[in-house]
């Protein structure tokens, strides 16, 4: 069972004046930070390419994009947690994805992954990205949403692996199973999940 979401927290989009919490929260995870761009990205492989060069691409489009490419997860003011999210066909690779299908046409968001800084795991930090990034998708005139998590049906699942999320997180937030991809993350299928923001 999920521990209980921590008090006094707060969620806002990656905006310029928060840029130096985005790069406490992706530039602390090992040497090279985790500035992979594995959806956004179109030529590199899987999307990964140079850190630096990925850091600055992400630092772009917080400064000038048309949308926050993340939401921050604040406890008392501290950055604790990211959540990579944006319109499906603003992320290349996804869109010509062989293991992740588009079922419709809908203009959908899609959340890329999660990061919660040690210290704050199993405290429903992810919980809170995933309602905050839905209440920022909806603030956009998103219809629609998508996760692709996986389930990792009662075995433990490396924070390495689980960055992708959790299918019962998905459903706490009242995301549905749509179809079982052929994307694995642990060795486990990956769900794709979505959630109609017309109907909440």
């Amino acid at each position: 069972m999920a521990e209980p979401a921590p008090a006094r927290t707060v969620v806002l989009p990656a905006t310029p004046e928060r840029w130096d919490d985005v790069e406490t929260l992706l530039g602390g995870s090992g040497e090279r930070g985790c500035w992979c761009r594995s959806w956004r990205g179109s030529a590199s492989p899987v999307g990964r390419g140079d850190p630096d060069r990925n850091r600055r691409l992400l630092r772009s489009e917080v400064d000038g994009g048309p949308f926050a490419p993340g939401v921050i997860a604040y406890l008392d003011g501290e950055p604790v947690g990211w959540c990579g999210l944006g319109p499906r066909e603003a992320m290349p690779r996804l869109m010509n994805s062989r293991t992740i299908p588009r079922v419709d046409d809908a203009p959908v968001w899609s959340i890329g992954c999660f990061v919660v800084r040690p210290g704050h795991r199993r405290q429903g930090i992810t919980r809170i990205l995933l309602d905050g990034a839905v209440a920022y998708a909806r603030s956009m005139g998103a219809p629609c949403i998508e996760g692709y998590p996986i389930d990792p049906a009662g075995t433990r699942v490396s924070t390495a692996f689980g960055f992708v999320g959790f299918t019962s997180t998905f459903e706490a937030a009242g995301f549905r199973r749509v179809t079982e991809t052929d994307a694995h993350s642990a060795r486990l299928p990956r769900w794709l999940m979505r959630l109609d923001l017309a109907e909440g």
